[in-house]
């Protein structure tokens, strides 16, 4: 956060996270043998060099933005600051956040804040489940809640079923959710307090993926925030270019992944424009051909399962239940999402905004602003038309979790989207907790890192509005 740095730093700014030449007298205490505690991670984000987000955010992105920031919440935290990189987004993001948390709703302050704790916890997101602990306990949430999901109200937990459901499996929720949480009882939800309930899971579900994928650490004051260790040599070097080596052989091998990439991008254009048109069966099969081929797309069985912290793990009740691929061989798969068959531009958003008073608004347009962002560059091209591989890295999200677009030709996304970026969308949609650092630097090696944040972007939402129309699709179900 822009107010990040310790005392002997001259106070606060941008100068908090770089380097201090003023810092004799805590070298000095170290030699005498006192532990000096030291920041976990230099800047808002472990992938993201603090030089790039600093110097391309304050100088792209709108200052009132971070103005408005610092005088709502006194800091401008590290998730902002990453998203400050693309502003247009971020005001957009801002408004929804605030009247999603802030403004007269359905729901009061502290049980939003423990819903959104619940949310991020499934995916073990120490970040955002701290963040909400402190704000539960600051609009005057019950202490005794926090102990545990087993120390909440009956109520509360009566939404860990579809919290779960929502966060791992989103098609497995059916019209008999939604009515076990609005029957007639003295724990029952009111059908406007749990389309907020559900937008918030959603929503927090989504951001803890875009916590891991862009390596958002923690904030200074966070528990976990400091520890007393030397810092590691590795942590003081953020650039893909350091652990993929994007020099010599391998810079030309990622440079020549580009212009691979740019000359497929012009060649399906050139064939849209010839192209008389591919059969509805056509489209049908090369949909269930990339839905199978996403189940060999897995990130390594190497990578080391965390322990769950115990101040995560007490908001986790069957902390087993995870990500399942939606179709699986020698399994009965679930039928396909047809996304004409409830759009979210004609049935989510009208229900939402019927029963959620202008959020249905805010959504709309935060799912707009993304999908349609764009500077008209990749890597070192400018002038580019990127609306294709928008559009594949959207629907190839969506395909993961089952939904298919009748109208869109899905031999896109292998042409567009290498196997290495595949497998980072589906670990940070799916089970972001296993992002690695690797991952990040593995795909598009030659982008720049405001790139893979908008990916990142993109990947957010697509993710929250996938398991919004299941969610949306089940009320409506159980409503007709």
């Amino acid at each position: 956060m822009i107010v990040a740095g310790s005392d002997c730093c001259g106070g606060t700014g941008i100068k908090g996270y770089l380097p201090c030449e003023q810092c004799g007298d805590l070298r000095t205490k170290e030699d005498r043998g006192i532990k000096i505690p030291r920041q976990l991670g230099r800047g808002p984000s472990s992938f993201i060099p603090v030089e790039e987000i600093l110097q391309e955010g304050t100088e792209r992105a709108q200052r009132q933005l971070f103005i408005e920031a610092f005088v709502s919440a006194g800091r401008v935290d590290n998730i902002t600051m990453v998203m400050g990189l693309h502003p247009e987004y971020l005001a957009s993001f801002w408004k929804t956040q605030y009247l999603l948390l802030r403004l007269d709703g359905p729901l009061p302050y502290h049980k939003r804040h423990y819903i959104a704790i619940m949310a991020a916890a499934r995916h073990q997101c120490s970040y955002l489940v701290g963040f909400h602990v402190a704000e539960f306990l600051k609009v005057g949430g019950n202490p005794g809640w926090l102990q545990g999901l087993h120390c909440a109200p009956q109520k509360l937990r009566n939404l860990n079923e579809i919290n779960k459901i929502l966060a791992h499996r989103p098609w497995l929720i059916t019209k008999e959710h939604i009515e076990a949480l609005l029957k007639t009882g003295e724990n029952s939800w009111s059908l406007a307090e749990l389309i907020q309930a559900l937008v918030l899971l959603t929503h927090y579900h989504s951001l803890a993926s875009f916590v891991f994928g862009c390596g958002i650490n923690l904030e200074t004051d966070q528990e976990g925030g400091h520890a007393f260790q030397p810092p590691s040599p590795r942590s003081c070097d953020s650039s893909p270019a350091s652990e993929d080596g994007v020099s010599g052989s391998s810079g030309k091998d990622a440079m020549q992944e580009v212009e691979v990439l740019m000359a497929r991008m012009k060649l399906l254009q050139e064939c849209q424009l010839e192209e008389e048109g591919v059969t509805q069966e056509e489209m049908e099969t090369r949909f269930e051909l990339e839905k199978t081929e996403s189940l060999l797309v897995a990130p390594s069985v190497d990578i080391a399962e965390h322990a769950l912290p115990p101040n995560v793990l007490c908001f986790v009740e069957d902390p087993e239940f995870g990500y399942k691929d939606f179709t699986r061989k020698g399994e009965q798969a679930p039928p396909t999402f047809r996304a004409q068959d409830y759009t979210w531009e004609d049935h989510g958003y009208s229900l939402i905004n019927r029963l959620y008073p202008d959020m249905g608004q805010l959504l709309d347009e935060k799912f707009q602003v993304v999908y349609n962002l764009t500077y008209n560059t990749i890597a070192m091209h400018s002038g580019v038309d990127t609306t294709m591989l928008r559009r594949a890295i959207w629907n190839y999200i969506h395909c993961v979790f089952g939904i298919r677009y009748d109208d869109y030709d899905y031999g896109e996304v292998n042409q567009l989207l290498e196997r290495s970026l595949k497998v980072y969308i589906k670990t940070v949609a799916c089970y972001p907790e296993k992002a690695t650092r690797r991952m990040y630097t593995h795909f598009w090696r030659h982008f720049k890192h405001s790139e893979k944040v908008h990916m990142n972007l993109l990947l957010l939402e697509a993710r929250m509005q996938a398991a919004l129309l299941y969610a949306l699709r089940a009320i409506t179900r159980y409503m007709t």
